[in-house]
């Protein structure tokens, strides 16, 4: 979801606000990591890829490839200059879309939420 510019927060129990980190958000699934554009990530972030790759069958993550600086605090410029920059790479989750083949984007983003606490990748 892009970002909405507005005067002020709305408030009640249906709202829902988090961080936006500001780096590259990608929908990752078994063996792809694409950006919200369709742009291929795989090669570009294969540590990511190589990380997700358990992850179960039929199954989309929504989140943000994040790198972060000396500071630890999400920096789009290490990011952009990962491969010469050799800071660690994250991926931060956000969201369920698909689970093992079942759509969830039509339930509620609580109940999402607590499937993500579920593992999704197997201990290894």
């Amino acid at each position: 979801m892009l970002l909405l510019r507005t005067g002020r927060l709305l408030e009640g129990s249906k709202w829902t606000y988090e961080i936006k980190l500001d780096l590259y958000r990608a929908i990752a699934g078994k063996v792809h990591l694409r950006s919200r554009n369709d742009n291929d990530f795989k090669a570009r972030y294969a540590s990511i890829v190589e990380a997700l790759t358990p992850l179960a069958n039929n199954t989309l993550i929504d989140g943000e490839v994040v790198a972060l600086d000396a500071d630890g605090r999400p920096s789009f410029n290490t990011l952009q200059n990962y491969g010469s920059a050799g800071a660690p790479l994250h991926f931060y989750v956000f969201d369920l879309l698909v689970l093992e083949g079942r759509n969830v984007t039509k339930e509620a983003l609580e109940t999402r939420r607590r499937l993500l606490e579920e593992p999704l990748l197997p201990k290894l």
